[in-house]
């Protein structure tokens, strides 16, 4: 089948031709389940909510209303999937001192989180990152991973512009507490 627009399929498969929807599954497949593996961190709860993402995708397609990209959409869909499901595991989370992530010196936040091969550092910022919430780890994902503008995480998250921006910039002063203030079991590892 010739490659064509995501709303050409879309409206292929609203007409009746449901077989349209492969290609919008052949197209999204991946990168949807990839953005679940890095939010749940587990391949078959993973490659299930993958599915219930597109079972609702396409019960939904007639809600798509084209305000926004169809990967957008798609991955707003995967973002609440993921989120409500790690909620209901209720994974416990590394909490932070507020005075700490207020006090982090902006300068040396934006140079620990500039270019770095350091393969040590890259395994700290993994670790780090893993003790993050979930709606966090997404955002960052959103936004360094799959190049999301901050009006897309915006939409996918269903926060504000400013507040996208906001959580960013705490996200990434909360890393750097993570990584200059070892916790007692990061010390122990």
């Amino acid at each position: 089948m010739e490659l064509y627009s995501d709303t050409y399929y879309v409206k292929c498969v609203l007409a009746g031709d449901t077989t349209c929807f492969a290609c919008l599954l052949d197209r999204y497949s991946r990168q949807v389940h990839l953005l679940i593996f890095r939010l749940v961190r587990n391949r078959e709860d993973a490659e299930e909510l993958t599915q219930d993402v597109f079972m609702k995708v396409f019960r939904s397609l007639s809600a798509f209303k084209g305000e926004s990209s169809f990967s957008t959409w798609i991955y707003r869909i995967a973002y609440h999937t993921a989120i409500s499901e790690m909620r209901k595991k209720k994974h416990e989370f590394l909490a932070i001192d507020e005075a700490l992530i207020e006090n982090a010196p902006e300068e040396m936040t934006a140079e620990m989180f500039g270019a770095n091969d350091d393969s040590e550092q890259i395994t700290r910022l993994e670790t780090a990152l893993s003790r993050l919430a979930p709606d966090e780890q997404a955002i960052l994902l959103f936004f360094y991973t799959e190049e999301k503008s901050i009006e897309e995480i915006a939409h996918i998250t269903g926060l504000s512009q400013s507040n996208v921006k906001v959580r960013l910039h705490r996200i990434r002063k909360k890393l750097f507490v993570m990584l200059t203030h070892p916790t007692k079991e990061q010390e122990n590892e």
